[in-house]
């Protein structure tokens, strides 16, 4: 893979084509994992990461699966949710998270990973995390949502992340978009979050349109385009890509936070997945790092990089 930065000083393709896209797409859970795992599958029959990507694409078949029968998520009182409206906050507050009603989902999630191919060190997390203390789980499900999972501890936090991001998308799929606000740059509407890349879409009536994709519970929000989705910044904004790839993913640089966001071009390939398409462009992530940009996009399959 060559390892040539390719910058510019604005996005190289349209801008977009319609003047009011809807600033949330909520997720369909039934949908999301399943389609995630398609593409995890896809990417590991040609990317250096296949075996990760084989082992994330049957976890994702995992988040899929064990959908049935999960009870009801309960959403925060309405009242909450109208005070969170009214002081533009996130409905989903992270830092007042009950994960009481969360462990069936994780149980569940560990149940049916036991059964899926994994490679060593994970299965000997996967151990660990059946051995944990109710204590230790509540810990790790902390470190998720604070978006501190430290690298050594990685292979355990990737199942609790993953019944999170499960959780929370059943979550989010309950609430009425319409009643969504902007909550500052780079969080999600719904849960805080951060975004995990953003996209160009090709959907209809948004084509062209980008949106953020968040980490945690999988919902889109709609951001403008050439400005760092992390800080707000509409100045030196880059773009970076690997020479000789499809420019279908690239890394949006921002020299007044000094960080960077991969946005992925879905409206050149639908089938592009944020997550999936953000760990399997790894290679792009130590090309921009050699720039002196630092990753501030945040997804739990990636920690350390």
């Amino acid at each position: 893979m060559p390892k040539q930065i390719v910058p510019s000083d604005i996005d190289p393709t349209a801008i977009g084509e319609v003047s009011a896209p809807p600033y949330v797409r909520l997720p369909d859970p039934t949908r999301l994992f399943f389609r995630r795992a398609q593409r995890l599958n896809a990417l590991a029959e040609i990317d250096e990461l296949g075996p990760y990507l084989r082992f994330l694409a049957a976890l994702a078949d995992v988040q899929h699966g064990i959908q049935d029968g999960l009870s009801d998520p309960d959403l925060p009182e309405t009242e909450v949710r109208e005070r969170a409206h009214a002081f533009g906050m996130p409905p989903l507050d992270r830092d007042r998270f009950a994960s009481g009603a969360f462990f069936e989902t994780l149980d569940r999630l560990v149940l049916a990973a036991s059964a899926i191919e994994k490679p060593r060190a994970a299965a000997n997390a996967l151990d660990r995390l059946k051995l944990a203390a109710p204590a230790e789980r509540d810990a790790m499900v902390r470190n998720v949502l604070a978006d501190a999972i430290a690298a050594d501890a990685l292979a355990e936090h990737v199942y609790v992340a993953a019944a999170l991001q499960l959780h929370f998308a059943r979550l989010a799929a309950c609430l009425d978009a319409s009643t969504l606000v902007p909550v500052g740059d780079g969080a999600c509407p719904v849960c805080g979050g951060p975004p995990v890349s953003s996209m160009i879409v090709g959907w209809h009536g948004s084509h062209g349109a980008r949106f953020c994709a968040c980490s945690l519970c999988g919902t889109l929000w709609n951001y403008v385009r050439i400005k760092c989705t992390l800080c707000g910044s509409t100045k030196g904004i880059g773009y970076v890509e690997v020479e000789g790839g499809p420019g279908t993913v690239k890394a949006e640089t921002c020299d007044s936070c000094g960080c960077y966001v991969k946005i992925l071009h879905q409206h050149k390939d639908p089938n592009l997945d944020p997550v999936a398409d953000d760990v399997a462009t790894l290679g792009l992530d130590l090309l921009v790092r050699e720039s002196g940009y630092r990753r501030g996009s945040f997804n739990p399959f990636l920690v350390g990089y």
